[in-house]
């Protein structure tokens, strides 16, 4: 894993061969009864095949402790066991969200009153703009309707 400021990413305008994975991706990876885990599992199989690198940020891993802790209950050491293979996995980088973005992402929070996107929903959006990705690793249907490709569906 890599850890990386958007500033940094910014000198390229595309991570080549990537993949971005989501909160509810990294849990249908992590916690096999999730409905989405086979299907997870076999897209990180792939992407490996195919040497993508995943991209994911600080935000999504902020979200992702509070989901395994509520409503999906698992006990504190699993948690930090998950989150450590995160940030130890080479092809893994998190974008930590500067200024810049948190405040692009809130901007577009607050002027799509029609949706019910998250902040953290809105800076990976940005995120996935500014780099040039279309796929994202979630079954949550937001990503659907700003326009990526949502690979998780039942």
């Amino acid at each position: 894993m890599t850890t990386i400021s958007v500033k940094h990413f910014m000198k390229k305008s595309t991570i080549a061969n990537s993949m971005f994975i989501d909160t509810a991706g990294w849990a249908s990876l992590f916690i096999s009864n999730e409905p989405y885990h086979l299907q997870a599992a076999q897209y990180l199989q792939t992407a490996r095949q195919q040497q993508q690198t995943l991209l994911t940020s600080n935000y999504i891993i902020t979200e992702l402790v509070a989901l395994l802790h509520s409503p999906l209950r698992r006990p504190r050491p699993q948690i930090f066991e998950i989150v450590d293979t995160i940030k130890a996995t080479p092809y893994v980088k998190i974008v930590h969200i500067d200024t810049a973005t948190d405040l692009a992402a809130w901007n577009l929070c607050k002027s799509r009153l029609d949706k019910t996107w998250s902040l953290v929903d809105c800076t990976s959006f940005i995120l996935m703009q500014q780099f040039n990705i279309r796929d994202v690793l979630t079954s949550d249907h937001h990503f659907e309707q700003a326009g990526f490709t949502r690979l998780l569906k039942l």
